[in-house]
């Protein structure tokens, strides 16, 4: 999930720290020295952090309180939780089993304060697994060792407590990376890359597969299908790395795999662009042919093309995916082999080769042309090192991707890198978003082209007043194929009565979500009533997908 910094290639001792240059840090053990702030009890067990670097105080937002949209009752809100050289989670090797849970349960902590309703978490950093995976070896991110049992399944963990906070997981995959290494003998002797040498060629210091090479494609698939298969994720997810980005002086040492299978092909380059292209859509078949509504999506380089090469392509001139990564990401939204697009556009407004007014809305318009939702992602990294000055960057680019929307080509959510620095907030960043944006939380958007499931409208059986709150009871009387997956809960103050009670398009007026228990009867207490208070409550089902019922009879406590 890193990338160079897009602007000026040919001038690289310009470039504030990239993201590229965070992975470097965070190999080296310097992330945490160079970008860590600790805030109080928000700092992960077991964490290594700085604790010398003050806590950066709020500024006062450029954003009036008039100018900030209407609350959105859907958009997707996640963050990205990277594992690749122990980033974030888990946050250092040698945690024992209890440790890395409770790691990962903070995280999820910190998606709950934040009203977020999503997480990306990476499960295949470099060739390797979270999981007990007959294909790859249990990933050295766990205990410091290539093939070192955990000592549980990471993965089933992760799926039963995500899903416990009624959160969607998509689980992150880097498909042709094998380490960041380019030594094969340092990899477990079962691996693979040893197990076929003539698959994997290193470049940049680090190893690949051949994404050449069908049967290395093939294990890839094997890999990453086995996941899907066997575990109850929501999401697949790839990131912005395809063919490695240039390296200056270096060449991709895919010749002679071109002269065996490249026939067809006039360019070398046309021929890798294909190899990625047939590799996204096979991938994306056989998940719908497991599982028709696990989702399928990409987070590319945020430049497809500039229109200075391609008037096809957007106002900007900086690094183009297309060329660089052989990554032709708009046609891969236009042919509907994605149900998500989200583009890394991690740069602020005004920067005039990459600029976020201009991106924006650039890829809002190709994304409208397909049933794939667009979610941006969000440089939270880059208020942390110092690149994004205002600190109401981030907040002001959840404003303007509302007015994209309410133009008429949707953005759909925002997701931000990494998770490390949500809790670190930096300059307020995030708790300005929380304050202008995501005080209440939001459903994730329903995917019309994805199958749903005939859900019924839950029956309110009770609210009452008790020393915690309003207790509320309800019942999914569905049969089990048609039972909900999740439920979302409604509030407004005072007493009203009718089929209208509580307008559920109402974004103010959801109170929270929760996922089923499993059985016919469900219940929540809403511990944020004020004793004395009265409430009109109902409830709607949600199916896994996010499709919603109509709501119950109202209640009021």
């Amino acid at each position: 999930m890193t990338h160079p910094d897009s602007t000026v290639p040919t001038t690289p001792t310009a470039r504030a720290l990239d993201r590229r240059g965070f992975i470097t840090l965070a190999s080296a053990g310097l992330a945490g020295s160079a970008l860590s702030v600790t805030v109080g009890s928000m700092t992960p067990a077991g964490a290594a952090t700085s604790t010398d670097a003050p806590v950066a105080s709020s500024a006062t937002s450029t954003t009036s309180a008039a100018a900030l949209p209407a609350a959105r009752k859907r958009e997707l809100r996640a963050m990205w939780i990277s594992s690749v050289v122990n980033i974030d989670w888990p946050s250092r090797t040698g945690l024992s089993a209890d440790e890395l849970k409770a790691e990962y349960l903070h995280w999820l902590d910190v998606a709950a304060d934040m009203n977020l309703n999503a997480v990306f978490v990476q499960v295949r950093p470099t060739a390797d697994a979270f999981w007990p995976s007959p294909y790859e070896p249990w990933s050295q991110y766990l205990t410091g060792t290539q093939g070192g049992d955990p000592g549980f399944d990471p993965l089933r963990f992760i799926v039963a407590e995500t899903h416990r906070r009624n959160l969607e997981l998509h689980t992150w995959y880097n498909p042709y990376r094998v380490s960041m290494q380019t030594d094969p003998s340092r990899l477990v002797p079962e691996h693979p890359a040893r197990q076929h040498p003539d698959w994997v060629w290193p470049y940049g210091g680090k190893l690949y597969f051949d994404p050449g090479l069908p049967e290395a494609r093939e294990h890839i698939y094997r890999a990453i299908l086995h996941s899907v298969e066997h575990y109850d994720i929501d999401g697949v997810h790839f990131d912005d790395y395809f063919y490695p980005y240039p390296v200056a002086g270096q060449t991709l040492p895919d010749a002679a795999t071109y002269a065996t299978h490249g026939a067809g092909f006039d360019t070398i380059e046309a021929w890798r662009r294909n190899n990625v292209d047939e590799f996204v859509r096979e991938v994306s078949g056989r998940i719908k042919a497991l599982k028709p509504w696990v989702k399928f999506g990409i987070s590319p380089f945020g430049i497809w093309r500039n229109a200075a090469t391609d008037p096809r392509g957007s106002d900007t001139n900086g690094s183009q995916s297309y060329d660089n990564q052989f990554a032709d990401t708009r046609r891969w939204v236009l042919e509907g082999w994605l149900d998500y697009i989200n583009p890394q556009i991690y740069w602020q407004f005004g920067l005039a080769v990459a600029d976020y007014r201009k991106l924006v809305p650039w890829w809002a318009d190709v994304a409208a042309q397909s049933d794939a939702h667009l979610y941006v992602g969000e440089a939270l990294y880059k208020v942390t090192s110092g690149v994004f000055t205002d600190p109401a960057e981030l907040s002001n680019h959840l404003t303007y991707c509302a007015e994209v929307t309410e133009a008429g080509t949707p953005v759909h959510g925002n997701v931000y890198f990494s998770a490390v620095h949500v809790p670190q907030d930096p300059q307020g960043s995030m708790s300005r978003v929380r304050a202008d944006h995501y005080a209440r939380p939001a459903l994730v958007p329903a995917m019309p082209h994805l199958p749903r499931t005939p859900v019924r409208v839950p029956v309110l059986t009770h609210v009452g007043a008790t020393g915690d709150g309003v207790e509320l009871h309800w019942v999914d009387a569905a049969p089990h194929r048609a039972r909900a997956t999740s439920f979302a809960v409604y509030r407004v103050p005072g007493r009203h009565g009718g089929p209208d009670a509580v307008d559920v398009d109402d974004a103010t007026h959801l109170l929270a979500t929760v996922r089923s228990s499993g059985r016919v009867l469900q219940q929540l207490t809403d511990t944020t009533a004020v004793p004395g208070e009265r409430y009109t409550y109902v409830v709607t089902a949600l199916d896994r997908v996010w499709n919603e019922s109509g709501p119950s009879r109202p209640r009021h406590v």
